[in-house]
């Protein structure tokens, strides 16, 4: 007698294995049976005829941390089959805080995630932000320890050189995180606090969870170039002794892309490396990325100042020069205020030129009227330089979505798996779909360390998917992008339903199904 049957559907197990006839068995939050179960009795069956049956997908990269605390079923992800996400990416997030940095965060955040200051529940460490999801999501969360945030604890926001005692509070943060659960550490190199930091200083930070074999997750100094950034990374990796972990990898051209798959090459013999990237070549920030790192010395809160300062405007005004950057090229996605949302859409040419100002002050006055929470979209060129990123064995999925309800952001957020699964498969025929749910499940678990979950085995727990091969698909689009997918059916996580014939289940038992999940946390048969 099983609580759940899924039968009579292609089983697709995650591993990269070819699919075949199965019907699953759920007893409680694991997967109990695998085989022919035709005659197999249970409280609820799922009808998965002509349909695959998949592992729940494992998003790598995201900016859910403060939607999923703030949602408890964000249905953008769970429409698109993702049961896992990974949180504090980019080496910023809502944790670890202390009583002076976390009206900082909350702040730098606004035009990334979601929470507002009032929102806060008086967390400090990792453990603590973590927990106050357990239970209050239809989704699992793991996390990264993100540096940034550390590092304005123990050395404040400014450019100086980590010293010694320093270095030892953050390896011991490090530590705590790993013992806590964390999947390793992550960096965002162009972003607040850690673009100054050194190769040497990171060298130092990573090799605190060399022993507890933590993964060095890393957004490259891509405005070095990536080639450079990817040396750099590789580096850290063999210097400290730890795997690498690239995040959002892209190419601007099609040499480029033969250069740096040529490196991944040659790379990939020193140190154990993986990426994870988009399916879409466009890209999204916050337009505060733009801004000379100096605004940044003093804190998310004195930047503001700092932007009317005539030499920071001047300095910003450089990122706009025609070899630089193509103003055309970028657009708002959104905006924290009513006032300025007439804006959303508009290139940034577009708006510079209605302000009638020179680019660095139409900007500034733009982020200073906006408290610096302007989100982007960046159109980097030709959709198909990509693929072969995506055809990549080292290649999982990140979706590296920003979600704002009302703004014009990435289809990304709304339609990753759905592309993948669907248009890549079918249509661009990139790879098959044993391959593409690898890309999505199993492979992702084994590197980030998920653990007996996203691979259909027995005693696993079930996150499921269900979905139409050959109606799955992304409807999102630049112009429509709050689009969900299509073609997911059903979606399970530790055995709830929480995806009901492609339509979101409203009432849910208490705790909800979703976890914080541990790297490598073991899977406890119940006993009978």
């Amino acid at each position: 007698m099983f609580d759940t049957l899924i039968h009579s559907g292609l089983m697709i197990d995650g591993t990269g294995a070819a699919r075949k006839r199965a019907d699953i068995g759920i007893v409680g939050d694991r997967i109990t049976a695998i085989g022919n179960l035709n005659d197999a009795k249970s409280a609820q069956k799922i009808d998965a005829t002509n349909q695959i049956i998949a592992p729940g997908f494992v998003d790598v990269h995201n900016h859910t941390d403060g939607w999923i605390l703030k949602h408890s079923h964000f249905t953008a992800k769970t429409l698109q089959g993702f049961t896992t996400e990974v949180l504090a990416a980019d080496g910023i997030s809502y944790a670890p805080v202390n009583e002076h940095t976390v009206r900082q965060w909350f702040f730098y955040l606004q035009a990334l995630n979601a929470l507002q200051q009032e929102e806060y529940r008086g967390w400090y460490s990792l453990h603590e932000f973590m927990s106050s999801m357990d239970g209050r999501n239809v989704q699992n969360a793991m996390t990264h320890i993100p540096y940034a945030n550390i590092r304005s604890m123990y050395c404040g926001w400014g450019r100086g050189d980590v010293d010694d005692f320093q270095m030892q509070q953050i390896q011991d943060e490090i530590r705590r995180g790993m013992e806590e659960g964390a999947v390793g550490l992550s960096t965002g190199l162009d972003y607040i606090v850690q673009c100054y930091s050194t190769t040497d200083e990171l060298v130092d930070a990573c090799s605190a969870m060399a022993e507890s074999q933590g993964l060095y997750v890393t957004h490259i100094r891509y405005k070095k170039g990536v080639l450079r950034g990817l040396q750099e990374a590789v580096e850290i990796g063999r210097r400290a002794g730890v795997r690498v972990h690239i995040s959002h990898l892209k190419a601007s051209s099609a040499p480029m892309v033969e250069e740096i798959l040529e490196f991944l090459e040659h790379a990939r013999r020193d140190i154990d490396l993986s990426f994870d990237v988009y399916p879409y070549q466009c890209g999204s920030t916050m337009l505060n990325y733009l801004l000379p790192y100096e605004v940044w010395e003093d804190g998310p809160l004195a930047a503001i100042d700092k932007l009317k300062n005539p030499e920071i405007r001047f300095q910003f005004g450089k990122v706009f020069q025609p070899h630089q950057m193509n103003l055309e090229n970028i657009r708002i996605a959104w905006v924290a205020s009513n006032e300025n949302s007439v804006h959303q859409g508009k290139t940034l040419a577009h708006y510079v030129e209605e302000m009638d100002l020179p680019a660095a002050d139409a900007l500034a006055e733009l982020l200073i009227e906006e408290r610096l929470a302007v989100l982007c979209v960046m159109d980097k060129g030709d959709e198909s330089l990509v693929h072969p990123f995506l055809q990549h064995d080292l290649y999982m999925m990140g979706s590296d979505g920003i979600y704002h309800p009302g703004g014009l952001v990435h289809p990304r957020v709304y339609g990753s798996a759905g592309r993948l699964l669907g248009p890549c498969v079918r249509d661009w025929k990139l790879f098959s779909l044993e391959a593409a749910i690898h890309k999505l499940s199993g492979l992702p678990a084994a590197r980030f360390g998920l653990a007996n979950r996203s691979v259909l085995h027995l005693n696993h727990y079930a996150d499921i998917v269900v979905f139409d091969p050959v109606r799955v698909t992304d409807q999102a689009t630049y112009a429509t992008p709050h689009l969900p997918t299509v073609g997911i059916e059903h979606v399970l996580v530790n055995g709830i339903q929480v995806i009901k014939a492609g339509t979101p289940i409203e009432s849910l038992p208490t705790p909800l199904p979703g976890r914080f999940v541990r790297r490598n946390e073991i899977c406890r048969k119940e006993s009978s």
